[in-house]
């Protein structure tokens, strides 16, 4: 009786330890059917993603291409960039020559210039199966996805913060513009004038283009502030050529006088500008929260379906205007980090 019993008990034991395994191999039968991320892993596998930005010679474009490269290859697809530098037909050139190459991207990131210029091509690509997504620059095109400002509302932001800058002072605000075909400065001057309506007493006394050039930007301050030497506020419409307006400024020693306002990606120049007072405030983009929003509308178009050109779909990025008082660590990305792998 007694083996028997010591018997039964053993077979119990195995039993129990039969059924915990049992349970355990159903626990990773349920992990391993996910339903997401098989299909999802083979949407996505060896897709191909080419970014053709205005240039790739600035912070912004770098930043992008940064954060992108990093999502896409971990996704398991293919990403590259094209360089235009600048230059609208050599910019042309490169959308025509991947569309027409024998291994076409499956999604075109487009930095556009204007408005109109590449809407054909645009649409070729559609026709040949290639998702368009724009960035930064809106287009009179309906492209599959938009990610970017709503310059409409940066205007506004730029605006409020040249009045505040101006209390006490003369009311006479400067603008050097972009460009008139560049649906960021069209765009950003609309919402600077929609605010300065609301204020009878604030004046725009210039309000010329610097084509987005430094040296431009410089000369036309500089006639600026000669002609109009109460100015209390300048907007610059791009950091970038904002430093030729600082210059201006400080050769007209008006540094104290005139804030200088402007727009820019956010990168550690833009704080170290805050800080030192070349730029009283800056509308900056959320570069790693602008990248996410791209990456994750290329991976939801890659998974839906959807035939290119038969939807469009809008992603505005949070933004706001910072000013040295608003300053923190984290106010300011880093591209050198960046490129070196720091996300």
């Amino acid at each position: 009786m007694k083996l028997k019993r010591m018997l039964a008990a053993i077979a119990l034991v195995l039993l129990g330890a039969l059924a915990v395994n049992t349970v355990a191999t159903a626990a990773d039968d349920v992990g391993t059917q996910d339903p997401g991320a098989k299909p999802y892993a083979e949407a996505l596998k060896g897709k191909r993603v080419v970014l053709i930005p205005m240039a790739m010679g600035f912070d912004l474009a770098q930043g992008w291409a940064a954060y992108l490269k990093h999502e896409v290859e971990n996704w398991g697809g293919v990403f590259e960039t094209r360089d235009p530098n600048w230059d609208v037909n050599a910019h042309a050139q490169a959308i025509t020559d991947v569309i027409s190459g024998a291994q076409k991207p499956d999604v075109l990131v487009i930095h556009s210039p204007d408005l109109n210029s590449f809407s054909k091509l645009l649409k070729k690509a559609q026709k040949e199966g290639i998702y368009v997504v724009l960035i930064d620059n809106p287009m009179n095109f309906p492209a599959d996805a938009f990610v970017g400002s709503n310059w409409y509302h940066l205007g506004e932001l730029e605006a409020e913060a040249a009045v505040k800058a101006c209390e006490g002072k003369s009311k006479q605000i400067g603008l050097v513009q972009g460009d008139a075909a560049n649906a960021s400065s069209i765009y950003q001057y609309n919402g600077i004038m929609n605010v300065l309506k609301q204020h009878p007493d604030f004046k725009v006394v210039a309000e010329p283009f610097s084509n987005w050039d430094p040296t431009t930007s410089r000369n036309v301050t500089t006639t600026m502030l000669q002609q109009n030497p109460d100015i209390c506020a300048v907007i610059d419409f791009w950091d970038g050529d904002a430093t030729g307006a600082s210059a201006a400024i400080k050769d007209a020693g008006k540094t104290d006088q005139v804030a200088l306002v402007t727009t820019g990606g956010g990168e550690t120049v833009d704080c170290k500008a805050l800080e030192d007072g070349t730029f009283y405030a800056v509308v900056m983009t959320e570069l790693a929260g602008q990248s996410r929003d791209m990456n994750a509308i290329i991976k939801f178009l890659l998974q839906s379906g959807v035939k290119p050109g038969t939807s469009t779909t809008y992603i505005y990025t949070l933004e706001k205007a910072t000013t040295k008082a608003d300053l923190k660590p984290t106010s300011c990305w880093d591209l050198k980090s960046l490129q070196a792998g720091a996300f």
